[in-house]
């Protein structure tokens, strides 16, 4: 199953419906289906500070494979691509775990810190943890934001990778942050989709100056109407970054694409709004590990199908096939069932 010539639905025409259809209309999960709870453990880091990981709830044999979801800019557990891959991995008789980034599991979190595009160190540390109390093999996705950062941690540990997960699957990720930012700060982009990251991103931010009057200049960051503005006056120099152009040029993934050795699926729509596609990687700048699906449709994190009003099952679907091959010969399908 591949999503290369993945085709959405007629009714819905370009990048920008393709994005905002699948977020807000199309069904998380199949007709007949049930959105299942989460169940959420605390992980208290060596900083002193935590991140609240959300597990699927249902039931899975003991040795079966673990998939870790990266979620995007603001996202969460209750992004509608995490739901959906929680039925997928049901479906499978994998456990699903999704790690919240700093500020994002719905608490803020203690330090002063928050998280970017770039931090494959808080990668790292989430896949060791979880590679540590896993049953059986782990698996890694990242969405956008997420995406970027796994394979940056994917070219950073080069060999390493392999020893901590089977194979890797990015989707939707700006990993080049230059371009990726340009394309959010101009047109109808910079329009529909920037305030809706600026609403959550600004309060949390100022949050942080609270805790610290004097973090950043905090008349500059209200005046802030970009995600170059606000990464200028926040993200950048909490996060140890000159200014923001510094900050994405360090934290992109793609000149680290050659280095990778585990088997990394690269998934992105030509027609996503957030990405262009004049920056997406080519075969001659992606090692021999790094697998290619660049479909004309499929909008951001969108490649909803299927009659009115549409689901969005075709990604994780096609994901966890893909992911899927690179694990030993068992059987963990039906796991749900045979386990009441």
């Amino acid at each position: 199953m591949s999503l290369e010539r993945f085709r959405s639905p007629w009714w819905q025409p370009g990048g920008h419906v393709q994005t905002i259809w699948s977020a807000l209309c199309a069904r998380s999960h199949l007709r007949g289906q049930q959105a299942r709870p989460w169940r959420r453990e605390r992980w208290e880091t060596g900083d002193a500070d935590f991140i609240d990981v959300d597990f699927s709830s249902h039931a899975v044999a003991a040795d079966a494979p673990t998939l870790a979801l990266f979620h995007g800019l603001e996202g969460s557990s209750a992004s509608h691509y995490a739901r959906a891959m929680a039925e997928v991995c049901a479906q499978r008789g994998w456990q699903l775990a999704v790690p919240h980034f700093r500020g994002c599991s719905g608490e803020p979190n203690r330090l002063l810190r928050a998280y970017h595009s770039g931090d494959a160190a808080e990668v790292d540390w989430i896949l060791r943890r979880l590679q540590s109390q896993a049953g059986g093999e782990l698996l890694a996705m990242g969405v956008s934001l997420g995406g970027n950062a796994l394979a940056r941690w994917a070219g950073l540990q080069q060999q390493a990778a392999q020893q901590v997960v089977r194979a890797v699957a990015v989707v939707c990720a700006p990993l080049d942050l230059v371009a990726g930012g340009a394309q959010l700060g101009r047109g109808v982009s910079r329009w529909l989709y920037t305030p809706m990251f600026m609403r959550t991103l600004v309060p949390k931010a100022l949050g942080k100056w609270q805790q610290s009057p004097g973090l950043f200049d905090r008349a500059r960051l209200q005046r802030a109407r970009t995600l170059r503005e606000f990464d200028d006056v926040f993200t950048a120099p909490v996060h140890g970054f000159v200014d923001a152009d510094d900050y994405w040029r360090k934290a992109s993934a793609k000149p680290l694409l050659r280095q990778v050795t585990v088997p990394l699926l690269l998934l992105n729509a030509r027609n996503d709004p957030f990405v262009p596609a004049g920056s997406l990687p080519t075969k001659a700048e992606v090692s021999a590990s790094v697998q290619l699906w660049q479909p004309e449709h499929g909008g951001h994190v969108g490649f909803s199908s299927g009659s009115w009003p549409g689901h969005v099952q075709a990604m994780p679907q096609a994901v966890a096939a893909w992911l899927g091959q690179w694990l030993p010969a068992q059987n963990w399908q039906n796991q749900e069932t045979k386990n009441g």
